[in-house]
């Protein structure tokens, strides 16, 4: 985004990429259907943004949801709005959008080297890249940093370019949008790993949401962990661990829930008799199980449906999470996200020290980022250009 912009504003652009071929994670997250945005209201959607809501806002309100969805359609990709409000190229997938995209970059004069891994600054300030043909450096007249954080690191991006930036602050990287260590019992693992637990509810210091998600040989994943995911990796930072509430039937008032099983069972197994009175899938019955064996008395049956508390343990690692928090402090950074003290450097996207859940809010913060170092980029170079 930040080369386009450049581009259009007269300037020539070359972009260097450490992988093979370029847009590895945005290939990746169009295996989801590519979520670019959400329809909702921009004051709601910038309070995703939690502690980073001021220092994005200038650029998300910029570049806001209604015209990244111009820009998809400018290149040829139909959007559509799902029934949670979140918004998808009508391919759902990433592959057509980016084709349309390197396609423009090619018509504005981009030039792309793949295979050049940035190894941070040489004499005078020049980019020293680890390249095919050995090392070789490039000296811009200005250098937009879009170098991501270290989620899925073996898509190109793994945080080690905080060590090419001494004397700049920057937040440690931490898993986001991630799934959660939980001890389970080996025979609750072997049964139950890959089950999907679908219309529950999690809740954690007074949130709740209403959602699904998986339970892994690890722990547990999945949409509504993901949601909590933050301050959840917060308290066990704080504290060892943290105990999330699971409702396993949310659509049921406790005292429904206490009215059925007050029923007499007549024989039956207890996976037998929470199948017919509460219809629970068999992972809900294991849970519940787990629960029991694990020393919670058989009388709290009906608390245990609607409060079933889950032992957080650790985040599950970078390697398998959505996004990441920390980063490059924005206080480094100037309006136009150039870093302070550092004439003609810029930096934007998930190298920067924010965090949002999923829904689209990933994204769209990156391509307005990526817009607006473009623009300050493009505005320096025009500064240059005017000194005689």
């Amino acid at each position: 985004m930040a080369a386009e912009t450049i581009a259009a504003a007269g300037h020539r652009v070359v972009v260097f990429d450490r992988m093979p071929s370029l847009g590895r994670k945005l290939l990746m997250a169009g295996r989801g259907g590519l979520n670019l945005t959400h329809s909702e209201p921009l004051p709601a959607f910038l309070r995703r943004y939690g502690a980073a809501e001021a220092e994005l806002a200038p650029h998300i309100a910029a570049f806001p949801p209604d015209a990244l969805r111009e820009w998809c359609e400018a290149l040829g990709q139909e959007t559509f709005t799902g029934s949670s409000g979140r918004v998808f190229p009508r391919a759902m997938k990433a592959s057509p959008l980016l084709r349309a995209w390197l396609e423009r970059l090619r018509g504005l004069g981009v030039e792309i080297r793949t295979r050049h891994a940035w190894h941070g600054f040489g004499a005078e300030g020049a980019l020293r890249f680890a390249a095919p043909q050995g090392e070789v450096t490039h000296r811009p007249g200005a250098t937009v940093l879009a170098l991501g954080g270290a989620s899925w690191p073996r898509l190109g991006a793994d945080g080690s370019w905080a060590g090419s930036l001494p004397g700049l602050l920057v937040a440690p990287i931490r898993p986001s949008n991630c799934g959660f260590r939980i001890a389970w019992s080996p025979v609750f693992r072997a049964r139950f790993a890959g089950a999907p637990l679908k219309r529950i509810a999690l809740a954690f210091e007074g949130r709740t949401i209403r959602g699904e998600a998986v339970i892994s040989a690890e722990g547990i994943e999945g949409g509504a962990v993901y949601a909590l995911s933050a301050p959840l990796r917060d308290a066990i930072a704080e504290r060892g661990e943290a105990v999330a509430i699971l409702d396993l039937r949310p659509d049921l008032a406790a005292d429904e829930v206490a009215r059925r099983l007050a029923a007499p069972r007549r024989g039956q197994s207890l996976s037998s008799f929470l199948r017919k009175v509460l219809a629970l899938p068999p992972v809900s019955i294991g849970l519940l199980q787990e629960a029991l064996h694990g020393g919670a008395p058989a009388d709290t049956l009906p608390s245990l449906v609607k409060a079933l508390p889950l032992r957080l343990l650790a985040p599950l690692g970078l390697d398998r999470a959505i996004s990441s928090a920390g980063g490059l402090a924005l206080a480094e950074l100037d309006a136009g996200l150039m870093l302070r003290g550092h004439p003609g450097l810029f930096a934007a996207g998930e190298m920067l020290d924010w965090e949002a859940p999923t829904g689209g809010y990933l994204l769209q913060a990156c391509f307005a980022t990526g817009r607006a170092a473009g623009r300050g980029a493009a505005a320096w170079l025009d500064r240059r250009r005017e000194v005689p």
